[in-house]
């Protein structure tokens, strides 16, 4: 057990390293934006006025090209809007633009979260990231395994006494013992949000994979012309659905047959973004189907919780500092040891000389 888990983690302990990194940056991504954007945060679009204006001058200032529009929130009070898969902008509550750009390298917070999604690989990266999930679990529990046979020498300072290899083990062991539970629970999450197959799995005893699939699945039906979209009927039939909802994404249709696409948050929602789900005809404006998030089987629900408990979006402050801290322990946990593993077998494979 001992030489796999050092093995293992030699191979993969730097790519779990940079998870770890970026993973701890990014819960602060709506501070960063505020700071970089001048935001004031608290003041969210809410009326169908002001929501309608923001997509049309998406529209607008897109030239047509807007495929979805997330909108601004009690915590970030700026919508962004997507061109293409790395292409956008951010507006304010005016719709004027704040800041665009042609790439993901023009944005920190754009180009973290594809090197946490990915690895900047694209979707050979999220399966790869599901990997390095399933690798971070199994490192977690033969740790404590190995870790429980020298409990007796626990320790707690979150840094090394120094950087010999025995200290280094030490540390090492210590750290993930103590950082465990919250090790788990985000490799778990994170394993689920980069492999469906097994969030189904593993939500199965709540609700069937079938009940969970068709209770978030598009309308067949097409679509009319969107061409000359009533923005603000749609927006106003979204809320006489849900009144106590608020509007979080537009998805713009993009081809004929296409339907105008919308997520809502609802009060008792962890989810940011929201998953009570809307359908319109682009061309009449009429509701096609709705799916509230409130009556949608139990494995649906509990799957919505997975994001926000993986990325700090509830708990407040504490929660966030202590997701910021598993993120840094998961890098020293990936990196230091790692690291004095490779020099001492560089050590080993050169011979002394005579």
């Amino acid at each position: 057990m001992l030489t796999l888990h050092r093995w293992v983690g030699a191979v993969f302990g730097l790519a779990l390293s940079l998870f770890g990194l970026s993973g701890a940056l990014l819960v602060w991504k709506n501070q960063w934006l505020r700071w970089t954007l001048a935001d004031e945060a608290g003041i969210p679009a809410r009326g169908v006025e002001s929501l309608t204006r923001i997509v049309e001058r998406a529209l607008q200032e897109s030239n047509g090209e807007a495929n979805y529009i997330v909108f601004s929130s009690p915590e970030l009070a700026v919508n962004l809007v997507s061109t293409g898969r790395h292409t956008g902008f951010y507006s304010d509550n005016l719709g004027n633009v704040i800041t665009h750009w042609a790439s993901r390298l023009e944005r920190l917070e754009l180009w973290l979260f594809d090197l946490h999604h990915d690895l900047l690989l694209g979707p050979n990266g999220t399966i790869l990231g599901g990997l390095l999930a399933l690798l971070g679990l199994f490192f977690t529990f033969s740790g404590l395994f190995l870790w429980w046979r020298t409990r007796r020498h626990f320790s707690w300072p979150l840094w090394p006494t120094s950087f010999s290899r025995r200290d280094l083990a030490r540390h090492h062991r210590n750290l993930g013992a103590l950082f465990a539970p919250l090790l788990i629970v985000v490799m778990l999450t994170g394993l689920m949000m980069a492999w469906r197959p097994v969030a189904l799995w593993l939500l199965s005893p709540f609700s069937s994979v079938d009940e969970m699939q068709a209770a978030v699945a598009p309308p067949t039906v097409a679509g009319g012309d969107s061409d000359d979209v009533d923005w603000a009927n749609i927006i106003t039939r979204a809320q006489q659905a849900f009144p106590g909802a608020s509007l979080r994404l537009m998805s713009i249709p993009q081809a004929t047959g296409d339907l105008v696409g919308l997520r809502m948050k609802q009060p008792e929602e962890w989810l940011p973004n929201g998953r009570t789900l809307l359908w319109f005809d682009p061309q009449t404006g009429d509701l096609v189907e709705s799916k509230d998030v409130l009556t949608m089987p139990l494995g649906v629900r509990v799957n919505n919780l997975v994001y926000p408990v993986h990325a700090a979006k509830v708990g407040g402050i504490v929660y966030q500092l202590a997701m910021t801290l598993v993120g840094l322990v998961v890098t020293m946990l990936g990196s230091l040891v790692v690291v004095r593993f490779w020099m001492d077998r560089h050590r080993i494979s050169v011979p002394p000389r005579i």
